[in-house]
């Protein structure tokens, strides 16, 4: 995994001036669909993919109008289509006018990333790989933006939206573990160089029923191996740490790559701890 992200940052570090980043390329590149990818990424680095590939432009950039090439020739070549947007990315960025490097020889970089991973402190990390038979994800699902932080609003609301029928639908469908209802995210944006993007998050149940009402969204998810990672503590923190830990320590250290199926999680909140919950994250892997 390791190998395959820093070949993904060589191919970005080689195309920066293109148009368009070639999605198909990086994706073949990073192995693992574009969404984990983007999340591994995000974890490892604390930037999201368009920051990280908007700021070594502006670096290169920087490097460029020091060595004497016109702002607006600079400007057009890291795919800007005016000076007015070039000058406030870059003061953004930097603090000071693409004029001022020019002027006075002030700069400001931000090198190229090389992802390696450190052990720290010999923490073990619990998980359990189990093979499923195929099943359907079904419940109420709705677009919504991508967010590997915090409460996303949209999913408070496709909550609070599901009807006293649906839920009776949705647990006389419930006939596969885990018994719980689930969260769970797919079909990400194709597009490589949005901020974040729009994915589906469906909040439902498993079962190998194939009949469904109109009420509910049906998504088959073919027999495959998972990855559990089970976790307790104060809720969402543990949660959003598990997942952070997984994308940014587990994977990219593991025999496992994400393939191109819905990730799913469940939360039982316990009755005599207020914020405290039991919650397993489940993430679809082969090994290799």
């Amino acid at each position: 995994m390791l190998n395959q992200l820093n070949n993904v940052i060589d191919y970005i570090e080689d195309h920066l001036t293109d148009d368009d980043l070639s999605l198909e390329v990086v994706s073949e590149y990073a192995g693992v669909p574009d969404y984990h990818f983007r999340k591994i990424f995000f974890y490892l680095s604390g930037l999201t993919l368009s920051e990280y590939i908007k700021t070594r432009k502006l670096s290169e950039a920087n490097k460029d109008l020091l060595n004497g090439e016109k702002v607006t020739n600079v400007a057009f070549k890291y795919g800007y289509q005016s000076m007015d947007g070039f000058t406030r990315a870059f003061k953004k960025w930097s603090g000071f006018l693409p004029s001022d490097v020019i002027k006075k020889g002030i700069s400001k970089s931000f090198p190229k990333l090389s992802f390696i991973i450190t052990v720290k402190g010999g923490i073990t990390m619990e998980f359990r790989i189990e093979d499923k038979p195929a099943f359907n994800l079904v419940g109420v699902s709705k677009r919504v933006p991508m967010q590997f932080e915090g409460v996303n609003k949209e999913i408070v609301k496709l909550a609070e939206s599901i009807t006293d029928e649906q839920k009776e639908e949705m647990h006389s469908l419930q006939n596969i573990e885990p018994y719980e209802i689930v969260n769970a995210s797919y079909e990400a944006d194709a597009n490589f160089l949005k901020e974040e993007g729009d994915l589906t998050h469906l909040i439902g149940v498993l079962t190998t029923e194939n009949q469904v009402s109109d009420l509910l969204e049906k998504v088959p998810v073919e027999a495959c191996t998972w990855a559990i990672f089970p976790n307790e503590g104060p809720f969402p923190s543990t949660l959003q740490e598990t997942m952070a830990k997984i994308y940014s320590e587990w994977l990219p250290s593991s025999n496992y790559q994400v393939i191109n199926a819905p990730t799913f999680s469940f939360t039982k909140m316990d009755e005599h701890k207020e914020d405290y919950a039991y919650s397993e994250v489940w993430i679809p892997v082969h090994k290799g």
